[in-house]
């Protein structure tokens, strides 16, 4: 009982981190949005953030997934 309580705390909790800030700096660059190469360590954009500094949460990209489904099947 206590364990399912705790995990839904904490889901609802994260989804409430998803509604109010559904973007995170990105850890691969640390938000610069450039990555340095490990050879000649010269600066390349960062393919995961694309230049930006920041990425979708990973509950905010599955939410859009879901309504992407809902939305190509009832449309």
């Amino acid at each position: 009982m206590i364990g399912c309580t705790a995990a839904t705390v904490v889901t609802l909790g994260y989804a409430g981190l998803c509604a109010a800030q559904p973007f995170a700096r990105c850890e691969r660059c640390q938000a610069t949005g450039w990555r340095t190469t490990k050879v000649l360590r010269r600066r390349k954009d960062c393919r995961r953030c694309k230049t930006t500094g920041y990425r979708a949460r990973r509950g905010v990209r599955a939410y859009n997934h879901l309504r992407r489904l809902h939305r190509d099947i009832h449309s």
